[in-house]
C-alpha cells in the first residue's frame, strides 16, 4: 500500500475546511470518496473539493472496497456507532472528539478496536501535533520551569443559532463542555502527565438554550491544579497559562488557531521572557501525517484510545459534579 485511501463520513464543515485539505496535502494519503445522506449534496461537495467519488449514504461509503480509512466528523451521538460500523467494514478510523457521549459509550469502541488490532483507531485531538505544544512539552519534560503547580485555560466562541446541533438539547452531546471544554481537560492531563484525583464543575445554560453555554471546572492533580472556562456564547478567544515553581508558559491561541495566524508562545524563567512564534502551521496535516505512518507501518497510533477514555472519565465527572453540586473523586 503506497497511500492511505480515505472516505469522509458526511459533508461536515470541519471535514471540508480542515481535514480534507490536510489529507490532500499529505504525502501518504488521498481522499477518494465522500458521503452524505443527500446524494446531490455529496456530489456537489465532492466536485468542489476535487474528490473522485461520492456516495448518497454512509452505508455505501463503508461498503466501498477502495477505501482504507474513514474520517468520522458526525455529531457526537453518532461517533461510536458509525466508527463501529467502519471497523466492522475493515476500515481504519479517525473519529472526531469527544470519542463518545460518555465513558461507557466510548468503551464500546475501545473494545471493538482492541479486537481488531490491525486496524487503527484514534481520536482527533489535533492540537497535540502543533509545534508550539511539542516545544512546550520539551520545556516541561526537561524540567526547565520546575514543577507545574497550576494551569488555566479558556476557549470561547459565539454560536447563537438555536438550530445548530451544539445548541439543541433534543440531540445528545451538545453544549460547550463536549465541544470545546474537552480541549482544556485533555491539555491539562497532558501537561501534568497524570490523571486528576477529583474535580468540581459548574455548567450554565442561558435564556433560550437548554445546553451548557458556559462551563467552568477545577481539576485537582497529584502535583497541582488546573482550571478552565469554555463558552459558546461570548467573544471568540483562547488562552493557556501554565504556572510552575521556577517559571511560566503562556500560549495565545493554544487549541485551534485560525489558518495564517501567528501562534505566539511565551516562556518565562529566571526573570527572562522569551517569545516563540509559529506561522503557517497546519496541525491537522501534522496529525494526519503521523496517523497515516502508523497505518502504513502497522505501529501504535500517536494517541491511544486509553487517552480518549481517560478524558471522557473526567468529562463524566464534571457533568456529575455540576448536577450534584459537589466534588467528584475519580477512581
Amino acid at each position: 500500500m503506497n497511500k492511505i485511501r480515505w472516505g469522509i463520513l458526511s459533508t461536515a464543515n470541519i471535514a471540508q475546511k480542515r481535514l480534507i485539505p490536510a489529507i490532500q496535502a499529505s504525502v501518504d494519503g488521498e481522499v477518494v470518496a465522500l458521503a452524505s445522506r443527500n446524494a446531490e449534496q455529496a456530489a456537489l461537495a465532492a466536485s468542489a473539493l476535487g474528490i473522485a467519488r461520492s456516495h448518497g449514504s454512509y452505508e455505501a461509503l463503508l461498503a466501498d472496497p477502495e477505501i482504507d480509512a474513514i474520517y468520522n466528523p458526525l455529531p457526537n451521538h453518532l461517533h461510536v456507532d458509525w466508527s463501529l460500523k467502519a471497523l466492522a467494514a475493515g476500515k481504519h478510523v479517525l473519529c472526531e472528539k469527544p470519542l463518545g457521549l460518555d465513558c461507557a459509550d466510548a468503551e464500546r469502541l475501545a473494545r471493538a478496536a482492541k479486537a481488531e488490532p490491525r486496524l487503527k483507531v484514534m481520536e482527533a485531538f489535533m492540537y497535540r501535533f502543533h509545534p508550539q505544544w511539542l516545544l512546550a512539552q520539551k520545556h516541561l519534560r526537561a524540567g526547565d520551569l520546575g514543577q507545574v503547580r497550576h494551569i488555566h485555560s479558556r476557549f470561547a466562541y459565539n454560536n447563537p443559532d438555536p438550530d445548530n446541533i451544539r445548541n439543541r438539547a433534543d440531540i445528545p452531546g451538545g453544549g460547550g463542555l463536549m465541544d470545546i471544554g474537552c480541549y482544556s481537560i485533555s491539555s491539562a492531563r497532558w501537561v501534568y502527565g497524570s490523571e486528576p484525583l477529583r474535580v468540581v464543575g459548574h455548567m450554565s445554560a442561558l435564556p433560550g438554550f437548554d445546553v451548557d453555554c458556559i462551563t467552568s471546572g477545577l481539576l485537582e492533580f497529584p502535583d497541582g491544579t488546573a482550571s478552565f472556562t469554555c463558552s459558546t456564547k461570548t467573544e471568540p478567544g483562547q488562552w493557556l497559562d501554565i504556572q510552575a515553581e521556577q517559571g511560566s508558559l503562556q500560549m495565545a491561541w493554544p487549541f485551534n488557531p485560525e489558518p495564517g495566524r501567528d501562534n505566539l508562545m511565551w516562556v518565562q524563567r529566571q526573570g527572562a521572557r522569551e517569545e516563540f512564534c509559529h506561522t503557517g502551521i497546519d496541525q491537522y496535516r501534522l496529525m494526519i501525517d503521523a496517523l497515516q505512518r502508523s497505518m502504513l507501518d502497522n505501529t501504535p497510533v500517536p494517541t491511544p484510545l486509553s487517552d480518549a477514555l481517560a478524558n471522557m472519565r473526567v468529562i463524566d465527572a464534571l457533568v456529575a459534579s455540576a448536577r450534584e453540586g459537589r466534588w467528584i473523586t475519580l477512581d
